[in-house]
């Protein structure tokens, strides 16, 4: 599983634990969470591939008249390409599922 930014800074917020994978966009989006000792979870990097695919599914995307951000995309990507389901309360990622095969656990 591959938590989205917005629910580890609120994990991080409550003092929770976030035993989840997240991807270098969350790192980078933010940089506290490596110094949190809640963080055991791993930090998953692009590849290639996976910006490939954020391609597909912003054309896709693009054609329905619904494109996203960068961020969101490229989270999606590598959560399709290592086969994880992503966890959110991010609504912008119901409209990359409807035009991919991402997993997604909308919690709200």
């Amino acid at each position: 599983m591959i938590l989205d930014t917005n629910l580890v800074i609120s994990r991080i917020r409550r003092r929770g634990t976030v035993e989840e994978s997240i991807t270098i966009i969350t790192l980078i989006e933010y940089p506290s969470v490596m110094e949190y000792a809640g963080f055991k979870g791993d930090v998953i990097f692009p590849t290639v591939k996976d910006y490939f695919l954020a391609y597909d599914i912003q054309r896709r995307l693009m054609l329905k008249g619904r494109m996203k951000g960068f961020a969101d995309i490229l989270i999606a990507s590598i959560a399709i390409n290592n086969g994880e389901e992503l966890i959110t309360d991010d609504k912008d990622f119901k409209d990359i599922a409807e035009v991919s095969s991402l997993k997604l656990k909308m919690l709200s």
